[in-house]
């Protein structure tokens, strides 16, 4: 068995493409519409879609689909650089502070309101 990716529910493909494009920088290596694949492994599904495919059945409520209980995880060569990039355009959870391992990151959520986590690589 092999581990292949994430792939998170997202509210809106269009707007979740967007942004992972345009603030996290990622690549589309494959866009179906409805399931979007990044590089380095990253990949999304709307929502909807993925639901009624899991579930048989519509989903109930509307909103966004993160629950805060999730992080992705990156990683970037200068996280300085990054933080300046990407603070002004995203929900911040808290800037760069070093963690008690010795890593510096900075945490955000996503416009679903998935935990975002970027961090220097160690």
């Amino acid at each position: 068995m092999k581990f292949v990716n994430p792939l998170p529910f997202v509210a809106d493909i269009d707007r979740s493409k967007r942004f992972y494009c345009e603030v996290l920088q990622l690549r589309v290596l494959e866009d179906h519409g409805d399931f979007v694949r990044f590089s380095d492994g990253f990949a999304l599904h709307d929502g909807p879609s993925l639901h009624r495919t899991v579930f048989g059945e519509s989903r109930l409520e509307d909103g966004p689909y993160g629950r805060r209980n999730l992080v992705f995880y990156f990683e970037d060569e200068d996280i300085d650089a990054a933080f300046e990039r990407i603070a002004g355009r995203v929900e911040l959870i808290h800037g760069i502070s070093e963690q008690s391992w010795g890593q510096r990151v900075f945490r955000f959520f996503d416009p679903d309101g998935h935990i975002i986590e970027i961090g220097e690589p160690q």
